[in-house]
């Protein structure tokens, strides 16, 4: 039976796997995209209504469910990384820091003035007046790009009520990157006595006003944080993760040994 705001679903039309996004899958029908529901989805479509609302260009629009119970998407069109190793030049281009902090401090500002509808469940986190609701995903690999330069993101299910500065210093661990140097040489960076003025870049196109000193202390809550939601995911059979967790672990090591110097502007 199909519910209220079903899709219709042809299924003679060919899925295909889509290769970007890091947390749920999906499958790409024509101009679409399919992906199975979790608990939170219903908060998160609130979400992205809000933003759809607010003029916000950078994010998928809800269209409803098709007829397997899936929620269905726009489509994103343009280019993202995928599996592929070594990372395009994109990701690691300063346009790209500009773009992607410009484009959270929109996320923020129209989120500031969300207020969740009854019952609201979240994937992490919850809400009370003076959070902004994050991506908290907001990675390259999440990212879709063209010749214009960023078109958005996807994979919203972590979206979740958050301080700026949580959803920030993800931008900063994996855009800079700050992320353990081993990881991000495997992606392809090797600029790493410039990723203090990247830092700076990437801040300066947020329009961060707060103790840049201080944000060290953000990146390094992130990071432990992020590590310890995934070690609860392992314990849940998910072994496969805990090496994401210790790449983490490595990350705060590295940005503990940073100079006070790396922080200021």
């Amino acid at each position: 039976m199909r519910g209220a705001g079903a899709v219709g679903y042809n299924a003679g039309v060919e899925e295909q796997r889509l290769p970007g996004g890091r947390h749920v899958g999906g499958v790409r029908i024509g101009d679409t995209v399919h992906r199975r529901t979790n608990p939170w989805t219903p908060t998160v479509h609130a979400v992205l209504r809000h933003l759809e609302a607010a003029g916000f260009e950078g994010a998928p629009r809800v269209l409803g469910f098709d007829e397997q119970g899936r929620e269905v998407l726009t489509f994103l069109h343009g280019d993202t990384i995928g599996e592929r190793h070594p990372w395009p030049a994109w990701p690691h281009s300063d346009e790209a820091l500009r773009q992607v902090a410009a484009w959270m401090r929109r996320l923020h500002d129209i989120t500031a003035a969300f207020v969740p509808p009854d019952g609201a469940t979240w994937l992490a986190g919850s809400w009370h007046p003076g959070l902004i609701i994050g991506h908290h995903d907001a990675s390259p690999y999440n990212a879709v790009w063209n010749d214009e330069g960023l078109v958005g993101f996807v994979d919203w299910d972590t979206a979740a009520p958050s301080p700026r500065e949580f959803d920030l210093a993800h931008l900063a661990l994996t855009w800079v990157p700050l992320h353990a140097r081993h990881v991000a040489e495997f992606q392809g960076f090797t600029a790493f006595e410039d990723r203090s003025r990247r830092l700076h870049v990437l801040l300066d196109a947020y329009g961060y006003d707060g103790d840049r000193t201080a944000f060290a202390g953000a990146v390094i809550g992130r990071a432990r944080r992020q590590a310890a939601v995934i070690r609860r995911m392992a314990q849940g059979g998910q072994t496969s993760l805990l090496r994401f967790a210790e790449e983490l672990d490595q990350a705060v090591i590295e940005v503990q040994a940073l100079p006070a110097s790396f922080w200021r502007a």
